[in-house]
């Protein structure tokens, strides 16, 4: 499976995610072989999913389509039961959105690099990942702009690169460079390089253009190849450094690096900006999903005047 996965270019969280749902499905069945197995037991499995264990619409649309593959793609066995299996209807929720204040509370509570990697994330719209993934030389300092390459699905797309983040990106900078001079003396220096890149371009992987803006303060092995490199910043560290930096702000709403995106649709769009505008800079498909930020736009529900305000 993980070889039918990477024939695709799947991305790394795809594979491990798709072959943990295709290990549960099997257990599930007593270890039982996929090939003897169809509808009524897929089906089961999804039941299981939504009855028992209570999962999200969305986990279990994503533990389908992890078996839609498995069948499709793996096994290569064309049913036409798969098409069948009802998909489980998503819920519309309105995003958690800042405001101002409670965004300046919050990266007060912030310094550092995560400090910076959230401010970045709040004043360029950015996904968690996006912002980890930055190469040296997708920062525009000039233009004042972010490239953002490979985007969710597979998209590359420009962004506003904040100007009172630009002296302390590059002050960042600095230090990351040092640090990745000081690796290239001990043997090291390489970064991961997207497809077969490494390969057509041997010395890029030390270049310092194709670093990361985030590198991890260690080394790691790579899952994939068994390298020793150093790898960007681990997203469960920024998750945790927002939620305590949140507690500590006083903000009662869940808060994770994700609302500083919603915060910055939203405020964006109170600040008059085009809708087209938000969604380039966003990278949505369809205008309407940027459409969902709209809703704060108006004060009160639905922006009217409850009739208790005039008694």
């Amino acid at each position: 499976m993980r070889e039918v996965i990477r024939v695709r270019h799947y991305s790394i969280r795809t594979e491990d995610t798709y072959v943990d749902w295709a290990r549960r499905f099997i257990l599930f069945h007593d270890k039982r072989h996929p090939l003897d197995m169809g509808a009524p037991e897929v089906a089961a499995f999804l039941t299981h999913l939504a009855v028992a264990r209570n999962v999200a619409p969305s986990t279990q649309n994503q533990a389908k389509s992890a078996l839609l593959f498995l069948y499709r793609e793996v096994l290569e066995v064309q049913l036409p039961w798969l098409d069948e299996i009802v998909a489980a209807k998503e819920k519309r929720r309105l995003p958690v959105v800042l405001t101002p204040n409670e965004v300046r509370a919050l990266l007060h509570e912030l310094n550092g690099t995560m400090g910076l990697v959230a401010s970045l994330l709040y004043g360029t719209g950015m996904r968690l990942l996006e912002g980890l993934r930055l190469r040296v030389k997708d920062v525009e300092f000039e233009r004042r702009e972010l490239l953002v390459r490979n985007g969710k699905g597979g998209k590359d797309r420009v962004t506003v690169l904040p100007e009172n983040l630009l002296l302390p990106l590059r002050d960042h900078l600095v230090r990351v460079g040092v640090r990745h001079g000081r690796d290239l003396t001990q043997g090291l220096g390489k970064v991961w390089m997207p497809d077969a890149l490494a390969v057509k371009f041997p010395g890029a992987s030390r270049a310092w253009g194709w670093q990361w803006v985030f590198p991890s303060t260690v080394t790691s092995v790579d899952p994939r190849t068994g390298v020793v490199r150093r790898h960007h910043v681990n997203e469960a560290s920024v998750q945790k450094a927002v939620a305590g930096a949140a507690r500590r702000a006083g903000i009662d709403k869940p808060c994770s690096p994700h609302v500083l995106r919603h915060s910055f649709a939203t405020h964006m769009l109170q600040a008059g900006y085009d809708i087209r505008t938000v969604q380039e800079l966003l990278g949505h498909s369809d205008v309407s999903t940027t459409m969902i930020y709209t809703h704060v736009l108006n004060r009160g529900g639905r922006g009217v005047r409850s009739p208790f305000d005039q008694i």
